[in-house]
């Protein structure tokens, strides 16, 4: 059978690097961004365990189920595609340690196309650039997470409650945070569906909009980080749905901050999300944690989101504010809107595009929020964006570049506003110009800093040699 061989080198541990792979949390940081793969079982590094999940051949999802199989605890694994898209495929896994406390990491795959005495001859075009990319991706991811993990490696491991953990950043997020070794539970509402993928026994279940605990216990917990509330972009606004959008968010968050006070055991730390939002449409002003608030919806909104916090701040609960920029991933925000008409060549300026768009990577997001949990003296605002913010008209520009697409069609502010209303007035054609300052201060540094990099890891087009 042909074999694919993949070789990166990571300065970490051998077992540093068998724990991050065999942890709850890796098989969702390993999987492409751009791949769309959903996870339904994440089989831990033991003989006969199987890793389930669904993945995109073009419009068609299909089932693909590895059962591993030659574990050599703390050295190797493999797996072997046992229902799949591919005529076969075995995958080797091996831990290498080097000098100087290098580790290598060695992936061989075996694998044969469907009808592969038809087919074999394509796998050049078809299946190995995929394939370049895909381990590319895996082997950055490794190492970015490592790097984090080994940062903090000498402060305790925290227990941590995250809400909003099925979201897009609290998927990733719990992922990360089981990867360095944290005890993640999750707060849910009673309707809200667990992730096949996820530990059912980690869970707390309440009603946001009353405060009341339905299962589970509080107490105890180091850390808790809200992120939970109605997405903004969701849905055209209606009056309707803007009442949705500040209760799902202001009411949560003062019942939490409430129960936090009330507790024998309280958590040290608050991690509240917030919005860029705050600072209303300023153009090009420049913008830190210092400028005052905006006079619009969205910065009431989060106004009232960040005061709703004051009742754990009271109980002398350390509260952190993450005022979130465009957060870009294909997995969903304004990237995973755009994608399309960008592949189909109808990217360019909205509205003269001379809004600026203060974005964040998912990794860099994440990697944030870890590194301000992991920070005691981090405590109010900070602004979670990249250091470069562009205007949407550079965003669009580098968009079509990346994707080999023209970028230059416009669209006219008033078509927004028609087809979107409000909400495409207050979130595309208006912006801010924030900069992470406090961020940057408290030693955080950045994965990546300019936006044509950004989209390169997460499309899956980066420049391989």
């Amino acid at each position: 059978m042909p074999i694919f061989t993949h070789n990166a080198e990571h300065q970490a541990s051998q077992k540093e690097i068998w724990d991050w792979y065999n942890s709850p949390g890796a098989f969702r940081r390993i999987m492409p961004e751009w791949e769309g793969i959903r996870p339904i079982n994440a089989g831990a590094l033991r003989d006969g365990e199987e890793t389930i999940f669904k993945v995109s051949l073009g419009p068609i999802k299909q089932k693909w189920i590895a059962r591993h199989h030659s574990v050599v605890e703390g050295e190797s694994f493999a797996d072997r595609m046992m229902k799949g898209p591919f005529g076969a495929w075995n995958h080797q896994h091996k831990f290498i340690p080097g000098k100087d406390g290098v580790t290598t990491v060695s992936d061989n795959v075996e694998y044969k196309l469907p009808l592969h005495i038809f087919t074999g001859w394509s796998a050049g075009l078809t299946v190995l650039p995929r394939m370049r990319q895909m381990f590319h991706f895996r082997s950055t991811r490794v190492t970015k997470d490592l790097l984090r993990i080994q940062a903090t490696s000498d402060k305790p491991r925290q227990k941590v409650l995250v809400s909003g953990s099925t979201g897009m950043i609290g998927l990733q997020l719990c992922a990360f945070l089981e990867a360095a070794g944290h005890d993640v539970y999750r707060l849910m509402r009673k309707t809200t569906k667990l992730p096949p993928d996820v530990n059912s026994s980690n869970v707390i279940r309440w009603d946001d909009l009353s405060g009341k605990i339905l299962e589970g216990d509080m107490n105890g917990f180091d850390t808790v980080i809200h992120l939970a509330g109605a997405g903004i972009g969701d849905k055209r606004w209606s009056k309707k749905r803007k009442k949705l959008i500040r209760d799902s968010r202001v009411i949560p968050t003062q019942n939490l901050s409430k129960v936090l006070a009330s507790l024998d055991k309280p958590p040290k730390a608050l991690l509240c999300a917030s919005a860029v939002g705050f600072y209303g449409n300023r153009g090009d002003e420049v913008l830190d944690e210092q400028s005052s608030r905006g006079d619009d919806f969205l910065s009431d909104i989060c106004s009232e989101w960040e005061n709703a916090s004051q009742g754990a701040k009271d109980a002398g609960i350390k509260v952190v504010h993450l005022r979130t920029g465009i957060v870009v991933s294909p997995l969903g925000g304004a990237l995973a809107k755009l994608l399309l008409p960008a592949k189909m060549g109808g990217g360019g300026p909205i509205g003269g595009g001379r809004q600026m768009q203060s974005w964040i990577s998912l990794d860099d997001q994440i990697y944030a929020i870890h590194h301000l949990m992991m920070t005691d003296s981090s405590e109010g605002p900070y602004n979670l964006t990249a250091p470069n913010p562009v205007s949407q008209k550079q965003f669009a520009k580098v968009l079509g570049k990346v994707l080999r697409r023209p970028a230059f069609m416009p669209l006219p502010g008033f078509v927004m506003r028609i087809m979107f209303g409000e909400m495409g007035k207050k979130l595309v054609l208006e912006g801010q110009d924030a900069r992470p300052n406090r961020l940057l201060d408290s030693g955080f540094e950045f994965t990546y800093t300019d936006i044509e990099s950004c989209f390169r890891n997460c499309l899956g087009r980066v420049k391989l040699n």
